[in-house]
C-alpha cells in the first residue's frame, strides 16, 4: 500500500487533496494570467505596444460586455456542487469534481474584492481584499486537509460533554474577540486553527477596532498606532502585491498620461498656421509700417 493511500485515501482526506490542489493551481494560473493582460494594457497605455484585439490571453467579452472569470467560478462552483449532491460519485469521480470544485472557488474568490465593493477593483488597493480571501479559504481548506478540529478536541478526548461544552464556549470566545480586536483574518482562520485563534485574541488590537475604541486608554491606544502603524501596514502590502500582483493606480495614471499626451497633440496639430503673407509682419508692410 502507497503512501498516497494510507495516509490520503483511507482516512478519507483525498477530496479534500485535490479541492487544495484545484484551488491553488487555478489562482497562480490566473493571476498570470491576468497579470499579463494587465502588462499588455500598461504598454499600450504609455505607447510601448499597439493595441490588440483577441488572443489566448485577453478578456472575454460576449456582447460588448466583459465576463470576469468569477461568473466562471461561480458557474463551476454550482454546476459540481449539484452533481456531487445528485450523484455522490465514488472514487476517482469524487475527487475530480473535488478539482473542479476548487478551481471553481478560487475563480470567484480571486474577485472577491468585487462582489464586496460591486465594482472592478481588482487592481486598485481595495483589490487586496481578493488576496486576503485567497490565503484565508487556502488555509482553512489546508487546516481540513490536515484533519483539524474545529476546537481542537473531540467530545471523546475531552473526556465528558460538560468540559467539551466548556472548551467550546471558550474556543469561539477567543474567536469573537480576535474579530473585535479588528483582526477578522486572523478569527476566520482561528475557527479551524485553535491556536491562531489564541494568539489573536491575547496580543494588541488595531487601534480602529471596536475592542480599542471601548476598551483602551490613550497609552495602551498609543501603542496599538505604533504597532499598527503605516509601516506595518506597507509590508503586509508588499507582500500581497507580491502574490497577486501590485495593486494601485499605476495604470489608470498611465492612461491619464497617454490621453493628455494625445490632447496636447491635437491642440497643436489643429493650431492655426500663420503664413509669411499674414503674420504680423505682413500686416506691417501692408500698412507700411
Amino acid at each position: 500500500m502507497t503512501w498516497y493511500d494510507t495516509v490520503i485515501v483511507e482516512p478519507g482526506r483525498a477530496p479534500t487533496l485535490w479541492l487544495l490542489i484545484g484551488f491553488v493551481l487555478t489562482f497562480a494560473i490566473t493571476r498570470g494570467v491576468t497579470r499579463r493582460i494587465r502588462a499588455r494594457e500598461h504598454a499600450v497605455a504609455i505607447g510601448e505596444a499597439e493595441p490588440s484585439e483577441g488572443g489566448m490571453i485577453s478578456n472575454i467579452h460576449l456582447g460588448g460586455v466583459h465576463v470576469h472569470h468569477q461568473v466562471w467560478g461561480i458557474l463551476l462552483v454550482l454546476v459540481t456542487g449539484v452533481l456531487q449532491f445528485r450523484y455522490a460519485p465514488s472514487s476517482p469521480w469524487v475527487e475530480i469534481l473535488a478539482a473542479l470544485f476548487g478551481a471553481g472557488a478560487a475563480l470567484a474568490l480571486d474577485e472577491f474584492a468585487l462582489w464586496l465593493h460591486l465594482e472592478d477593483v481588482y487592481w486598485s488597493a481595495e483589490g487586496r481584499k481578493s488576496i486576503d480571501a485567497i490565503l484565508v479559504a487556502s488555509v482553512l481548506a489546508l487546516a481540513l486537509l490536515l484533519g483539524t478540529s474545529p476546537i481542537g478536541v473531540s467530545p471523546e478526548d475531552a473526556g465528558s460533554w460538560w468540559a467539551f461544552a466548556i472548551t467550546l464556549a471558550l474556543h469561539f470566545a477567543f474567536v469573537i474577540l480576535s474579530a473585535l480586536k479588528g483582526k477578522r483574518i486572523t478569527a476566520l482562520i482561528g475557527v479551524v486553527v485553535p491556536l491562531v485563534a489564541s494568539i489573536g485574541a491575547i496580543r494588541l488590537a488595531k487601534p480602529t477596532s471596536f475592542w480599542a475604541h471601548r476598551r483602551y486608554g490613550e497609552e495602551r491606544m498609543a501603542r496599538a498606532r505604533r504597532r499598527y502603524s503605516e509601516e506595518y501596514q506597507a509590508r503586509w502590502d508588499r507582500l500581497r502585491d507580491r502574490i497577486g500582483g501590485r495593486h494601485g493606480t499605476r495604470l489608470g495614471a498611465a492612461v491619464e498620461r497617454r490621453v493628455n499626451e494625445g490632447f496636447v497633440h491635437a491642440t497643436r496639430d489643429d493650431a492655426p498656421v500663420t503664413s509669411p503673407d499674414h503674420g504680423p509682419d505682413a500686416v506691417g508692410r501692408e500698412t507700411g509700417g
